[in-house]
């Protein structure tokens, strides 16, 4: 029997790299999408094609109703869970501090940090070798907004990924003799569709003068450093904050 994983926000950009990375790993995949059902079922038959068992799940993790709910649908269509990436976040138009609505900050906190957070509290539930569970692995995806800062730019959104580190920190620990790892991958500037979603469709090409490497990333790049964390091959490290940004 294959491990199971759920990746949020899995229909496109790192989270869908990340799934076909994981389903030639060995994982059985549930896809979280939130709007665009057509990517997700495009994505799940590419990884049913890989061999994987699949499950779509829409869900917003901005929404605890709809977390709970995409839980218990993975209770009753594979009945475990070995892993969980915390891949699902959102931008917004650059803007400074000043300018923010307070509906801006609520979404930008719900979505990013409040669904990580409630996500890993379910995940924690079905695999705390304290509760009856066999252990896992969460990987959250942070940025190197979080060391920057996003000035004049987002704030909000750099302040929501240091959040994100934090907690990856604090939750390692807390679970550490419970069987489950906790770890974080923060790109950098990586050619995804999110930059567009941001209104800076060509963030990436623009801004690869600022990489040491000069040149952005790619959504396989850092999925592969997210299925290394989840494997076994990583089975000493928890805690970790794994950078994969070219350098910046």
């Amino acid at each position: 029997m294959k491990p199971v994983l759920l990746i949020t926000g899995a229909s496109r950009g790192i989270g869908a790299a990340t799934a076909i990375l994981s389903a030639k790993a060995g994982w059985d995949i549930v896809v979280n999408y939130t709007q665009n059902k057509a990517a997700a079922q495009t994505l799940c038959k590419q990884l049913e094609a890989l061999g994987a068992k699949t499950l779509c799940v829409q869900a917003d993790v901005g929404v605890e109703s709809q977390i709970l709910s995409m839980f218990a649908q993975i209770d009753a269509h594979f009945g475990t869970l070995n892993g969980l990436v915390n891949n699902a976040g959102v931008v917004d138009m650059t803007s400074n501090v000043v300018d923010m609505s307070w509906e801006r900050l609520d979404r930008m906190m719900r979505i990013n940090i409040l669904g990580t957070i409630a996500c890993s509290r379910e995940a924690i539930k079905r695999m705390s070798t304290e509760r009856g569970g066999k252990g896992g692995s969460i990987i959250n995806l942070s940025s190197v907004a979080a060391k920057l800062g996003g000035a004049a730019n987002y704030v909000d959104y750099a302040a929501s990924k240091g959040a994100i580190d934090s907690f990856t920190t604090g939750l390692s620990r807390e679970l550490a003799t419970q069987g489950i790892r906790v770890n974080a991958v923060r790109p950098g500037i990586i050619d995804t569709e999110i930059h567009a979603s941001g209104g800076q469709p060509n963030r990436a090409k623009d801004s690869a003068g600022l990489v040491p490497m000069q040149r952005a990333g790619t959504a396989e790049e850092v999925g592969k450093a997210i299925v290394w964390l989840l494997s076994s091959d990583a089975s000493y490290t928890t805690g970790a904050v794994l950078d994969v940004s070219g350098g910046r």
